[in-house]
């Protein structure tokens, strides 16, 4: 007689580290949305309160439910009384391209098309459920051909494009909110490295975020109170930039305005997102890439999911997440084998769904928006931009390490094109718009410059895949491929996909096209298709003198 199965280990004294690493992860993912939209584009805090967080919430909510359930089954159909959960929460790169390059744009052009701030809260809400809902089609659709995927897109052109946003943005923009008060972030800083990066254990086995967010977050209060009570002079304590006070936070309790949504007015902003699907379709296809690389990293450390049902399971999460409002997408966390690793099971993701879940369904997350120092859980954000980076060349071969390292500057030339316009923007102030405007155009070289960096810029994602795909093939002597790629970035830079000349980075018609915009579409799009016919011309020839095209290492 068969002897039953043992039964499922689904709750471990590990499960308590790791419900502290995946929760305050998502907790900072959320702080750093509301917080950089009202920063950055003076959006109302209290609408992303109330209309925004509630759906983005659920999608984490039904997401880590869902994994709950897998790893139940898992358990069942293996006897594996072990099996860790996979971790699932907002994705950090999609944080930062959706605030940056979808709602903030969309905030700011409502805003000049005259609408009122709510009414351009209230659009710009529409225009990011409609982007989160097509990111989940597009990702469902996906989910079914995810290995073809692979196969076409080298992985330095799917990681390479993910290692910029994870240098340029994930780590380098958190880094100086949090060095905004160096005494609290430099601590914060240093406990997560020590922890998360070198493995130096905390006292009484603390996961290293709790102890950033604890240690940082009492130095941050007990300056407060020294220099409040005269015992330290005002210099050792920087006042925080406040975006919310406590009686708004109160008001942000029990949202219901994000009910709303299922009114269905979103569906009226389809056409007005089109636009920005140079932006989503890439970050909705790094979660792609991203649920492929998290399986196979939980198989290595002993958990077999299929792939198609993680994918099916993240893409499902971001459809809910959108049909309730949400905005950002979720996505597997790279990180299963080091909650494996704590002993988690799969009771922190039961945790971190129902924690969540309940702070944006009832509203206590506004408390937390309102006492956390974000300089305390910003250095989280540091340390997941250097894993991403370092795991975009841990999974790459290392002869197309140059190909990752090319994707990240289409990123940096974003970066200087964001700090370009805060510069012109202080000074649009006391000179005037025509003012600054005229004094530019006056200096060729200078006006030469920043529309070449605004042009890199704009679409900095595609650019970033195609350039590291093509340099990737042309590495393994592939020329062909690597013309067909520039190829693609000839026809996508006529349609603005890439390289848009136009301020707003919008898509276009080139045949509406005039004037300068029109010469630079002309000889971005002609640059590109040169570089196609001479890879194809140089290949050919290769090829008909009968070189060996092996890939570069097979040479050494």
């Amino acid at each position: 007689m068969k002897s039953p199965l043992q039964p499922y280990l689904w709750a471990a004294p590990g499960d308590v580290n790791a419900f502290f690493g995946l929760m305050l992860d998502n907790v900072a993912q959320l702080l750093l949305t509301v917080a950089t939209l009202s920063a950055v584009f003076a959006f109302p805090t209290n609408f992303a309160l109330r209309y925004m967080v509630p759906g983005t919430a659920i999608g984490v909510l039904v997401g880590d439910l869902l994994f709950f359930w897998l790893a139940f089954r898992l358990a069942r159909q293996t006897g594996n009384r072990t099996v860790t959960a996979m971790p699932l929460g907002l994705d950090t790169p999609s944080v930062f391209g959706i605030v940056f390059f979808v709602l903030g744009p969309a905030f700011t052009a409502a805003k000049a098309a005259g609408l009122d701030e709510h009414a351009a809260a209230m659009r710009t809400w529409h225009i990011g459920i409609c982007a989160l809902f097509i990111s989940g089609i597009f990702k469902f659709l996906c989910a079914l051909i995810s290995n073809q995927i692979r196969r076409l897109i080298p992985r330095a052109g799917l990681l390479g494009s993910l290692a910029a946003i994870a240098l340029v943005l994930i780590s380098f923009l958190p880094l100086l909110d949090a060095l905004t008060a160096p005494m609290v972030g430099l601590v914060a800083l240093a406990i997560i490295l020590l922890t998360l990066i070198a493995r130096v254990p905390l006292p009484f086995k603390m996961p290293g975020a709790l102890g950033a967010l604890l240690v940082a977050g009492t130095l941050h209060y007990v300056t407060k109170w020294l220099t409040g009570s005269g015992v330290l002079p005002e210099i050792f304590y920087v006042q925080p930039h406040e975006l919310l006070t406590a009686e708004q936070a109160s008001a942000a309790l029990f949202p219901t305005e994000w009910l709303t949504v299922f009114r269905f007015e979103w569906l009226g902003a389809l056409q007005e997102t089109l636009q920005y699907l140079p932006v989503v379709i890439p970050f909705a296809l790094g979660t792609i890439v991203g649920g492929i690389d998290c399986t196979e990293s939980a198989a290595a450390a002993g958990d077999e999911y299929d792939t198609a049902t993680v994918i099916g399971v993240e893409s499902g999460a971001t459809l809910i997440a959108a049909l309730c409002g949400g905005v950002i997408q979720t996505t597997p966390y790279i990180g299963h084998p080091a909650y494996k690793a704590m002993g988690g099971r799969a009771a922190y993701t039961l945790a971190t769904a129902i924690f969540i879940g309940s702070a944006g369904l009832i509203g206590y997350f506004a408390f937390l928006y309102l006492y956390i120092p974000r300089p305390t859980v910003f250095p989280i954000l540091v340390f997941i931009g250097l894993e991403i980076s370092s795991q975009s060349f841990l999974a790459t071969p290392k002869r197309h390490y140059p190909a990752v390292a090319i994707a990240c500057v289409p990123a940096l030339a974003l970066l200087a094109s964001m700090f370009a316009g805060k510069v012109q923007g202080a000074l649009f102030g006391p000179l005037g718009f025509m003012e600054v405007t005229n004094a530019i155009a006056a200096n060729h070289e200078l006006k030469v410059t920043l529309d070449t960096v605004r042009i890199l810029s704009n679409g900095f994602i595609v650019t970033s895949v195609i350039w590291a795909s093509a340099l990737a093939a042309a590495i393994d002597r592939q020329l062909f491929r690597s013309s067909a790629f520039f190829a693609i970035a000839a026809l996508l830079t006529l349609f603005g996909v890439m390289h848009s000349p136009m301020a707003s980075g919008e898509m276009f018609w080139p045949w509406n096209l005039t004037g300068e915009p029109l010469k630079y579409v002309t000889q971005y799009a002609s640059g590109y298709a040169l570089v196609a016919i001479l890879l194809a011309a140089w290949g050919g020839h290769l090829q008909f003198h009968g070189y060996d095209l092996k890939p570069l290492e097979e040479h050494h």
